[in-house]
């Protein structure tokens, strides 16, 4: 299966812009209906104890942590809007990373307006909360309240940290793991290597090649009738032969030359 094409510039950072745009509507429309029908510190119960609303203004953290430090929340949410804007029109080209950290950006939008607007005073200002959800915080007596723009926030830190899990970087390619990658590379070379091996022989292998040529080129010599070695100097044996045939032969010529004196005489 292949990858999907990466998206345009233009269409990733309107994909951003949109989802924020929602995301901070839909938290600010939330906000408004709470502060219109509830009162502070009156709880609702929407379905049980399960989901209650409970209007409150929460100048810190979740928990009420930091809350003689608002500013310094209103610093970190800007920074995180600020990246998260200019990741979406330099860096982004993945629809998945688009999708999240728009609704990422609308959750900080969310939340920086309510510090930034709301009493009691500019970049100190209290952000509304009035979702409570007893049965999620059974673990701690202090149960936190929140609202639309925090479940974004949260969910989309959730996402960012898987999407850095499996490797997916912001232009839509995936990061291999340092072993795959490894092993990848031995295995390729090896490859490479056996191919050489196969295409190359050793020398071993021409030797052997070679072999067989030579003793055919034996055989052929000899059943062609290839002039046999003949040794020049004949041994011992053979020399006495020689040596006894050429005195029987000069005793023969000396015998017939006798006969040949005798008979002369004779007449």
């Amino acid at each position: 299966m292949s990858a999907r094409a990466p998206i345009r510039p233009a269409a990733a950072s309107t994909t951003i812009a949109l989802l924020a745009l929602v995301v901070r509507a839909a938290d600010q429309f939330s906000k408004h209906f709470v502060l219109t029908h509830l009162e502070p510190g009156v709880t609702t119960q929407i379905a049980g104890e399960a989901l209650q609303f409970v209007l409150v203004f929460n100048p810190g953290a979740a928990f009420s942590l930091g809350e003689g430090v608002t500013w310094i929340f209103t610093i970190a949410m800007t920074i995180v809007a600020g990246v998260i804007v200019y990741l979406a029109i330099r860096r982004v080209r993945s629809r998945l990373w688009a999708v999240v950290l728009g609704l990422l950006l609308g959750g900080v939008l969310g939340n920086l307006g309510d510090r930034l607007f709301r009493d009691p005073g500019f970049a100190v200002g209290h952000v509304v909360d009035f979702i409570l959800t007893p049965w999620m915080w059974f673990w701690t007596p202090n149960a936190a309240i929140f609202n639309v723009a925090d479940i974004f926030i949260v969910g989309g830190m959730a996402s960012v940290a898987l999407l850095l899990i499996i490797g997916l970087e912001l232009d839509g390619t995936r990061v291999r793991k340092k072993g795959v990658a490894e092993d990848a590379g031995v295995v390729d070379a090896s490859g490479a290597e056996d191919e050489d091996d196969d295409s190359a022989p050793d020398a071993d292998d021409r030797g052997d090649a070679e072999e067989p040529a030579m003793d055919d080129g034996d055989e052929g010599d000899g059943e062609d009738g290839a002039v046999p070695e003949v040794d020049d100097a004949p041994d011992a044996g053979e020399t006495g032969d020689g040596e006894s045939e050429v005195s029987r032969a000069d005793d023969s010529m000396d015998e017939g030359r006798m006969g040949r004196t005798t008979t002369g005489d004779a007449s």
